[in-house]
C-alpha cells in the first residue's frame, strides 16, 4: 500500500501523509465516482420525546395558541419554578408557526418508578412482584440535557449516566438519578446547573418508562441493530429480556428491553451508549411523512404518561426548529468522566470537570469566565492532532482492515492510535466518531483519510478521543490506490 495515496490533503484541513508541520509536495488524488451518503446522525431518548411532544402539540394549532404548559403534571412551588429561566423563548409572526428566537436548554428525564418505590400509596397485597408505576416520582433512569440552538442551526445533546456523583442539598454526595426523587424536576435541574459551570437550564421533559414503550408502539415500531444476544431474567419485576444480534423490528416492549438492559462491561455507561444508538434510529424514522397520521395517537400517550413545563407555543417552535435543522448539526455527548474505586461501597461516575468545561464552552457556549469554580486553564495557541487517542473498531469480516488503518495512522504521525474491540453492526461508511465532542480532531482525521463521515456521538470506545469504526469505503479507498487511476477521477491539490 503506498501511504502517499492514502493520505490526501484538502484545503481544509492539515497537510498530512508527513509528520506534523511538515511540507507536502502537490499529489494526485484519486477519488470513486461513486459517492456514499453518510448515515443519519441522531440524539437521545429524551430528544425523540421532545419531537414526538412537539408533531403532537402541531395538531392543536388550529385550536389554540396557549400559553399554558398543558402537559404539566406537577407543581412546582413559585421558588422551584425560578430554577427554570423565565425568558420568553418564542416569537409569533401574524399566523405562522411560533419560532425560536433564541437558544434553549431543556432537561429531559426517564422515569422508572415500581410498585416497591411507592411511598405514600397502597399497593395490593396479592400483586406478587414489582410493577411499573404510572408516576413521575421516582428515580430517572435516563438524563439529558438538550440544546435548541437557531442562531447556530444546531441541536446538542449531552447524556448524563444516572451514576454520576454530585452534592444535593440537604442530601449529600448522591448519584444524580436521585434528584428526581428527594426533589422533583427544579432539585434536579439546580443540581445538573451546578454539575455543568452554572449552565441555565429553562425547561424540562419527565417521560415513564410505560410512556416510551407506548411512543414506540404508536410509531410502529422501529428498527435497530442488536450488538450482541441479550437475555436477562429478573422475576421480582417480571422482566424478560431476549434479543438476539443482528438487525431487528422491535416493537414498544423490546426496544424497552434495548434499553434496560444492564449487564456489559461498562454497566450503566453502555446502556448510554445503547440509548444513542436507538434513538439515532428513532429519529431517523420519526420524522418521516407518514408519522403525521399518527399524531392523534401519540398525543394520547403523551397526556397520560408526560409531565413538562413547555408550552403549546414552545413545543411548536421546538418542532419547527427541528424540521429545519441539517442531520449533521444535531451532536451527541457524554457527561465525561471515570469509574470511581471499585473497593468503595458505592459505584459511581465520577465527573471528569476539565473535559465538561471542553464540551460547555464548545457546545453549550457557556463562556469559560462562567465557570468560576475550576481552575484557569490556558487553551493551547496551536493543537498537535497527532497526539489524539484513536481507538480503530473494525466492523468488516476482514480483520487486516484495522491492521491497515492503524498502519495508516501512524505513518501519518499519530503516535497514540490503536486497535480496540470489533464494531458489531457491519458499516458501509467509516464513522469518525467524535467521542468526546471535539469535532476539530474528527475533522482533521477524515481530511487526512479522505474517507468516512464524522459523528459527535459517544458510542464509541470509552478511553479514546475520537474513535473510527472501519467501514467498507475503505477498503474501497484502499482498492483505489492498488488499481490505479482506471474508472477513477483525476485532482490535483494546489
Amino acid at each position: 500500500m503506498s501511504v502517499n495515496k492514502v493520505y490526501r490533503p484538502t484545503p481544509s484541513g492539515p497537510k498530512s501523509g508527513s509528520k506534523s508541520g511538515q511540507k507536502v509536495t502537490p499529489k494526485a488524488r484519486y477519488r470513486p465516482k461513486k459517492s456514499y451518503r453518510g448515515r443519519n446522525i441522531a440524539i437521545g431518548i429524551g430528544l425523540t420525546v421532545v419531537s414526538f411532544v412537539s408533531a403532537a402539540a402541531g395538531a392543536l394549532l388550529a385550536v389554540t395558541f396557549s400559553e399554558s404548559a398543558i402537559l404539566k403534571q406537577a407543581e412546582l412551588t413559585p421558588e422551584e419554578e425560578q430554577v427554570f429561566n423565565q425568558e420568553n423563548t418564542v416569537a409569533r409572526k401574524n399566523l405562522s408557526v411560533p419560532e425560536l428566537t433564541r437558544p434553549v436548554n431543556i432537561l429531559v428525564l426517564g422515569i422508572k418508578v415500581l410498585t416497591s418505590d411507592l411511598k405514600n400509596q397502597p399497593v395490593p397485597d396479592d400483586l406478587g412482584y414489582h410493577a411499573l408505576v404510572n408516576s413521575f416520582e421516582g428515580l430517572s433512569d435516563t438524563m439529558l440535557l438538550v440544546r435548541f440552538d437557531p442562531q447556530q442551526k444546531k441541536l446538542s445533546v449531552l447524556s448524563i449516566p444516572r451514576d454520576t456523583k454530585v452534592y444535593l442539598d440537604g442530601h449529600g454526595d448522591r448519584k444524580i438519578n436521585h434528584a428526581n426523587d428527594y426533589g422533583g424536576p427544579a432539585l434536579t435541574a439546580s443540581a445538573v446547573s451546578e454539575l455543568l459551570g452554572g449552565v441555565e437550564i429553562d425547561r424540562y421533559v419527565r417521560v415513564n418508562v410505560q410512556g416510551i414503550e407506548k411512543l414506540i408502539d404508536a410509531l410502529g415500531g422501529v428498527n435497530v441493530f442488536v450488538p450482541k444476544d441479550m437475555k436477562y431474567n429478573d422475576f421480582s419485576q417480571h422482566l424478560y429480556i431476549d434479543l438476539k444480534k443482528g438487525q431487528q423490528h422491535l416493537d414498544g416492549e423490546k426496544a424497552v428491553q434495548f434499553l434496560r438492559y444492564r449487564y456489559d462491561d461498562l454497566g450503566d455507561i453502555s446502556r448510554v451508549q445503547r440509548q444513542q444508538v436507538l434513538m439515532r434510529a428513532l429519529v431517523e424514522q420519526a420524522l418521516k411523512p407518514r408519522t403525521i397520521v399518527k399524531v392523534p395517537k401519540i398525543l394520547d400517550v403523551i397526556k397520560s404518561h408526560l409531565d413538562t413545563n413547555l408550552t403549546v407555543k414552545e413545543l411548536m417552535a421546538l418542532s419547527n426548529f427541528a424540521s429545519q435543522t441539517e442531520r449533521s448539526g444535531v451532536q451527541m455527548m457524554m457527561l465525561p468522566g471515570n469509574f470511581n474505586n471499585p473497593e468503595e461501597n458505592v459505584s459511581y461516575w465520577v465527573p471528569d470537570s476539565p473535559q465538561i468545561e471542553n464540551i460547555m464552552v464548545q457546545h453549550f457556549e457557556l463562556e469559560p469566565a462562567e465557570l468560576d469554580s475550576w481552575s484557569d486553564r490556558t487553551a493551547p495557541t496551536q493543537r498537535d492532532f497527532t497526539n489524539t487517542r484513536i481507538a480503530i473498531q473494525n466492523s468488516l469480516e476482514d480483520p487486516t482492515a484495522a491492521r491497515q488503518m492503524l498502519n495508516a495512522l501512524q505513518e501519518a504521525g499519530y503516535s497514540r492510535a490503536y486497535i480496540s474491540r470489533d464494531w458489531a453492526e457491519p458499516l458501509r461508511v467509516t464513522k469518525i466518531v467524535a467521542q468526546k465532542g471535539d469535532t476539530m480532531s474528527a475533522e482533521t482525521l477524515k481530511a487526512t483519510l479522505g474517507v468516512g463521515e464524522v459523528l459527535v456521538e459517544s458510542t464509541g470506545s470509552l478511553e479514546s478521543d475520537v474513535t473510527i469504526q472501519v467501514g467498507e469505503d475503505w477498503q474501497d479507498y484502499l482498492a483505489v490506490d492498488e488499481l490505479g487511476t482506471d474508472d477513477f477521477e483525476l485532482e490535483f491539490d494546489n
